[in-house]
């Protein structure tokens, strides 16, 4: 019997995973696939958005900046990777100025002090290598950017420490509410619980279908990626946007937290929630408009290609209330800014679970640190393949990844049977030949630790999800675009 059941372990499952465990309750996660983080919080953006994002008015609007300013502290205990990078919003005419003028009015009324609308020679002294035809840009100081997989991944290990439960490869069949609990059906057990999260992304609506509730649907929407070197890295400082449409914040131009150029996403709709695919088309219109920002990005250095579907409600906003099935709580339609907003999501959830159950007591041993796995070297490193001392030998030349990290990823207290899941937590794979010289060495790392066949280790694990079919990056490297 437990007292809260989260179905769902990406980000928002694991941030209020963690903000529970520091209460003295019985608490489990459920999640259908593998690991963690293996759905839209792996394949996002990774940008900590500015309080300016969202409309006014709002549920996006009133978390989005309160998460914002959470991320310096969270990293500090957790050590997952963030940092301040400042954003533009980029306008080309009268236009895009009135719009970027909107954007800045919208801040100020969410209670945004760092905004400011720049023109000029101040555009180049922040970007110099931004296309000259933009005149006018709302700089907003408070955007970053995250690593949005490793903070999912060390959301939900300190939760275990903290006394969660993780149950992987626990897909939610069925919920029956009895009179004062709820009895959820898994494919592996049957589960009882006082309260449920419905933290399960593009499966909310299924999941809230499930207690009759039907007041929403979840509208799939894929975007296409491109991730390019490190080596590109110096040719953006901040994360540049392109005025909104009705679709988005549109095409971006950044670098991720670990310093590689990228671009993305479009937005489409798709029927097919696993649907991950990238094709040439949809990537051509993303180079091309990314070009729009940063002309003179190589494509013929693109490492990558990738796509992630975000869960867009119908009802145009978060979802993050008791429903009228008492003690049955949707956290649904999370999609951007969710990332950003998920912490603060968290501290909502928990005050929903305070005013129904009255004061929670919280535990004298909850422990808010975690340790990281990925080890920065500098130039002084002087580690080497095939050393004798595992923290120097190294496995994935690209990344300079170690033995000892993998080591340390495996042993932690998330279950581990994959090259992909090593590759999330210690960037063995993310290089330039993107796996073809350690994703061997790394399975028979974990073939070893594990005491199991190689033949065990897989490259995504046991997942149920199909591996993804991306475009012919050999197509993309040598277009004109």
């Amino acid at each position: 019997m437990y007292d809260v059941t989260i179905i769902g372990a990406g980000v928002v499952g694991a941030a209020i995973a963690r903000e529970l465990s520091r209460y003295d309750l019985k608490i489990c996660i459920l999640e259908k696939e593998d690991d963690v983080a293996t759905k839209a919080s792996k394949a996002n953006s990774g940008i900590v958005h500015g309080g300016y994002a969202a409309k006014y008015g709002t549920l996006k609007g009133q978390l989005c900046g309160k998460g914002n300013k959470m991320y310096k502290a969270l990293d500090k205990e957790l050590n997952f990777g963030y940092r301040k990078t400042g954003a533009l919003v980029i306008g080309f005419n009268e236009s895009d100025e009135k719009r970027i003028t909107e954007l800045y009015e919208n801040g100020l009324k969410l209670g945004c002090d760092d905004l400011e609308i720049i023109k000029g020679e101040k555009l180049k002294e922040i970007e110099p290598y931004l296309n000259s035809e933009v005149k006018v840009a709302l700089y907003a100081k408070s955007v970053g950017v995250t690593s949005p997989y490793e903070f999912t991944i060390a959301l939900v290990e300190n939760a275990i420490t903290n006394g969660v439960e993780l149950k992987l490869e626990n897909e939610v069949m069925s919920i029956e509410k009895l009179e004062e609990k709820f009895m959820v059906h898994t494919n592996k057990e049957d589960i009882e619980s006082r309260y449920i999260i419905n933290a399960a992304g593009l499966h909310s609506d299924k999941i809230s279908n499930m207690v009759g509730i039907d007041d929403f649907k979840i509208v799939p929407k894929r975007g296409q990626y491109i991730l390019m070197g490190k080596d590109q890295g110096h040719l953006v400082n901040t994360v540049i946007f392109q005025v909104p449409t009705d679709k988005g914040k549109g095409i971006l131009v950044t670098t991720t937290y670990h310093g590689n150029f990228m671009i993305g996403p479009n937005a489409e709709e798709v029927d097919n929630t696993e649907d991950v695919s990238t094709n040439e088309n949809s990537l051509k219109d993303v180079i091309t408009a990314a070009r729009m920002s940063i002309p003179d990005f190589n494509i013929q250095k693109a490492l990558t290609t990738f796509s992630g579907i975000r869960a867009t409600s119908s009802t145009g906003d978060f979802i993050i209330e008791e429903s009228r099935v008492k003690r049955f709580v949707n956290v649904a339609g999370i999609d951007s800014p969710g990332l950003t907003s998920s912490p603060a999501i968290a501290k909502m959830v928990v005050d929903i679970i305070k005013n129904l159950e009255g004061n929670l007591k919280l535990k004298n041993s909850f422990n808010p640190n975690r340790n990281g796995i990925v080890i920065k070297k500098d130039k002084n490193f002087d580690g080497k393949v095939d050393d004798e001392n595992k923290e120097k030998n190294i496995i994935c030349r690209c990344e300079q990844v170690t033995e000892s990290e993998i080591i340390d990823a495996i042993h932690r207290n998330i279950p581990i049977n994959s090259t992909d899941a090593i590759k999330r937590r210690t960037r063995a794979g993310m290089g330039t030949c993107q796996g073809n010289f350690c994703q061997r060495r790394v399975k028979a790392i974990i073939a070893r630790e594990l005491n199991i066949s190689e033949d065990k280790v897989t490259v995504r694990g046991n997942s149920n999800s199909k591996s993804p079919v991306k475009a012919e990056i050999n197509l993309i490297r040598k277009a004109k675009y």
